[in-house]
């Protein structure tokens, strides 16, 4: 395929998730790296994210949840936040892929990547309507799950939402970590399970590709990345659209994070 359909390919793209910003960034870069400028409209724009293996709302979410997990590009995180927006994603689920990131890149990286969205929101303040229907929703949903946040009942349900997500493969483990550290597994159990990964506010499918697009991008926990590919398979995600999720991380977290991950999603594939 000739560069120019690419670079137009790109462009267009460009415009539809970033639509009143896309040309001022290249514009930007032509004055210093105006070659820098061309590739991301003709490979990130026109080649990976334009591939037709992950809907674009996935793709979205996937990178708010990776540039929140690395904690290193603000700018980008904001500007992906407003795609996200842009394309389908509710300000609610902005919030929940952001709290997820958590579990897997610490409080700090969450803490940073809320502080992001209320920037973001407070740009987008002109939808007033919008934004009050999802903070009611988010407020509604909270308020439900703290009618039943014992610690028995966040237990319970970390458990169930783990043999949803992993079955016996998941069982296995936290008995494993329990060996060594019964608190640990329990933390596990009620807060990463049935804390977070219970929240109503983003379904399962779109919180296993935010997990795997995490994972990749950090590129520190291939046996949880391989956990987290199972259960992005048993919740509703094809091979196709794990493949398309790391194949994406190659640009926001390089190609030897997306290789790595193309060795653990093979090794997940094959078991």
């Amino acid at each position: 395929m000739d560069n120019a359909t690419r670079y137009d390919r790109g462009i267009t793209k460009l415009k539809q998730m970033f639509p009143n910003h896309a040309e001022q960034t290249l514009a930007s870069l032509q004055d210093v790296a105006p070659d820098l400028g061309r590739y991301i409209a003709e490979f990130v724009f026109g080649d990976v994210v334009s591939r037709p293996g992950l809907e674009l709302k996935l793709r979205e979410i996937a990178t708010v949840a990776a540039l929140t997990a690395m904690g290193t590009a603000g700018p980008q995180l904001r500007a992906h936040m407003h795609a996200a927006l842009n394309v389908g994603c509710s300000e609610q689920e902005i919030v929940e892929i952001v709290i997820q990131m958590a579990v897997f890149a610490g409080f700090p990286a969450a803490l940073n990547g809320t502080f992001a969205a209320k920037e973001v929101f407070a740009e987008r303040a002109g939808n007033t309507n919008k934004r009050d229907d999802d903070r009611a929703k988010s407020a509604s949903a909270e308020g439900a799950q703290d009618a039943t946040n014992s610690g028995t009942d966040r237990y319970n349900r970390g458990i169930a939402k783990l043999k949803i997500m992993q079955g016996t493969a998941g069982e296995k483990t936290i008995a494993t970590i329990a060996s060594v550290s019964p608190d640990l597994a329990r933390y596990a159990l009620e807060f990463v399970f049935g804390d977070v990964h219970s929240r109503p506010g983003l379904d399962m499918k779109s919180r296993e590709i935010a997990s795997v697009a995490a994972l990749t991008a950090l590129a520190n926990a291939a046996p949880q990345l391989r956990a987290h590919i199972h259960a992005a398979l048993t919740v509703g995600c094809s091979r196709e659209e794990v493949v398309e999720v790391i194949i994406q991380m190659a640009v926001y977290a390089g190609f030897p994070a997306a290789i790595n991950a193309v060795h653990a999603a093979k090794d997940a594939f094959a078991s």
